[in-house]
């Protein structure tokens, strides 16, 4: 891991795990996602690759339900300490839009949750084709405004909310954070973006470079768009279309060096940096897009999960004592 300013700078020199583990699933006749045949399989796909994460953490969970766009929606509570208050993680799955799910995301929440020391609730949002843009958003924004008013019922700090999501779901926590900051809140502390999809169209060379051979291909980029059928001049789904980006939460933005969406994830971290939000930009320059679910087989997804624990506890925890002084100082 590193922190870099502007981009990926490192030697183009894929991890030694990340290309064994290519080439046993090219052994295993692993297609990309636009040949699978269908929505249907490619989300038994994303659920089939489970077996490359980590052992499944012991933590205390519950199913509830939140509030979507119309209805209701499925969430799973990940608390570490039962009967503490702690500090609020909206985790939204990756999956192209169209798949992913609560038990895809299962263990690397509960890892997450236990190493971060705050309370993780994974969102089960409405998937395209049958819910395209903006349902998918829409969901995310009321479930976490829904989960900031009600988050004493759950043992949270509704004060002390992090955003957080990879690859679609960075898209749309990126987006969630837009929407929540011009449509009247709730206020976000942290927004935590892994190797998100910020941008429909343009032309990156991140695109170019990593097209083809490294799990995210470009045919399957723009099959998962297809599906979504997102206007991509829309910053909601473009969220680095935004006219500005002033006033967002300060970010931690997650890139890997064989990823397609490498470079649109450094373009984010420069424009926020440009509208004066704080940005931590960390490259894998190694790595491929998706590994923070594979800590089963690669070290640099524990790793990650290590660094992003730190990262929310800093992040959460000063958003805590910057409300303590508040009501210390009004005297409430």
């Amino acid at each position: 891991m590193s922190e870099v300013a502007s981009g990926p700078t490192a030697p183009r020199e894929l991890d030694p795990e990340a290309a064994d583990l290519l080439a046993r699933l090219q052994e295993m006749g692993m297609r990309p996602y636009e040949e699978l045949g269908g929505v249907l399989r490619a989300r038994s796909a994303i659920e089939g690759g489970r077996w490359m994460q980590e052992e499944k953490a012991e933590i205390r969970t519950c199913d509830v339900l939140v509030a979507g766009d119309a209805g209701r929606l499925p969430a799973r509570v990940y608390h570490p300490e039962p009967g503490a208050v702690l500090p609020l993680v909206v985790h939204l799955h990756g999956g192209g839009w169209v798949g992913g799910s609560i038990a895809a995301a299962d263990r690397p929440c509960r890892t997450l949750a236990l190493a971060s020391g705050c309370v993780v609730v994974s969102v089960e949002y409405r998937l395209a084709p049958e819910n395209p843009f903006p349902v998918p958003l829409r969901d995310c924004v009321a479930a976490t405004r829904w989960l900031a008013e009600h988050a004493a019922e759950i043992g949270a700090d509704g004060r002390r909310i992090a955003v957080m999501g990879d690859s679609a779901g960075g898209n749309l926590a990126a987006a969630t954070a837009l929407v929540l900051r011009d449509e009247g809140g709730p206020a976000i502390s942290h927004q935590v973006l892994l190797y998100p999809a910020l941008d429909q169209g343009g032309s990156y060379p991140s695109r170019e470079e990593n097209a083809t051979g490294y799990l995210l291909t470009a045919g399957s980029m723009e099959w998962f768009r297809e599906h979504y059928f997102a206007d991509p001049a829309d910053p909601h789904a473009s969220p680095l279309r935004a006219d500005h980006l002033r006033g967002l939460p300060s970010a931690t933005i997650v890139v890997a060096g064989f990823d397609p969406l490498r470079d649109e994830g450094v373009a984010y971290a420069d424009r926020l940096r440009g509208d004066g939000v704080a940005v931590e930009l960390l490259e894998w320059p190694g790595m491929v897009h998706g590994f923070f679910w594979m800590a089963g087989e690669l070290q640099a997804a524990r790793d990650l999960a290590a660094d992003l624990a730190v990262v929310l506890r800093r992040e959460l925890r000063a958003a805590h004592d910057a409300d303590q002084g508040t009501d210390a100082v009004s005297g409430s």
